[in-house]
């Protein structure tokens, strides 16, 4: 098995290291016979030293000049070589039991693709409700979260890869393309829960209760045409870090 982990980062010269160190790590920790892997950082247009640090801590450095995020790992995806590709967000952690489990999960040779839960420290009350919501409804749906995306290269190529006319929630919509791929060939697109990914609930601390229930409200009653507005989601694209 070859394993591409891509990482997309704009702007995230505060995390990128411990994301890339996070990722050797866990490799480190489940290496077997047969296995190899390529780390890549898709540079997304940063005006910081994200591209800099990324590759001092050992990752390839891809650059994307569009700042968008499915553009970005698709980007990464063009270069990479595995045959299954790892989308990791920049503000995330891996750990070598998610990992384990990933790589036992593929070697099964049942799966098109895979998500996992979510650990998100320290949320307050109202945006545990909303992190617990997102949770139950990425289990039953079968609906991989963004800050972790893994599938088969063959199978996201044949359905295009990650949407370019989507500025956010491409990760659902390609959860569903690949499960409808999958289906077809008698391939399971499975959820893991055993070692949730550990990711960054910053945007809680940057965004307040109001901007965050706007946004939400703005994606639940005008989804199709806010969705494809970089300008209507100011939560994921106006840059605070």
């Amino acid at each position: 098995m070859h394993l591409s982990i891509i990482i997309p980062a704009y702007n995230e010269e505060r995390l990128i290291e411990q994301c890339v160190a996070s990722v050797f790590a866990s490799l480190a920790r489940c290496s077997k016979p047969g296995l190899t892997s390529e780390v890549l950082v898709v540079d997304n247009n940063s005006t910081d030293r994200t591209a800099q640090l990324a590759q001092e801590a050992g990752a390839r450095v891809v650059f994307e000049p569009i700042n968008q995020i499915g553009r970005a790992r698709n980007a990464g995806a063009a270069v990479a070589t595995g045959d299954w590709l790892l989308f990791l967000d920049a503000d995330s952690l891996m750990n070598p039991g998610l990992l384990a489990d990933i790589l036992m999960t593929i070697e099964r040779n049942t799966c098109v693709g895979l998500g996992s839960t979510l650990l998100m420290k320290d949320l307050p009350w109202w945006a545990k409700n909303i992190f617990y919501f997102w949770r139950g409804m990425s289990i039953v749906c079968r609906w991989a979260a963004g800050a972790l995306f893994v599938c088969r290269r063959d199978a996201f190529l044949d359905v295009g890869g990650f949407s370019e006319d989507m500025y956010a929630l491409e990760e659902i919509d390609l959860s569903q393309r690949l499960k409808k791929w999958g289906r077809r060939r008698n391939l399971q697109f499975v959820i893991l829960t055993a070692h949730p990914l550990e990711t960054s609930s910053r945007k809680v601390t940057l965004y307040s209760k109001t901007e965050i229930a706007r946004q939400i409200l703005r994606i639940c009653f005008r989804r199709g045409r806010t969705l494809r507005d970089k300008q209507l989601l100011s939560v994921w694209y106006d840059g605070r870090r």
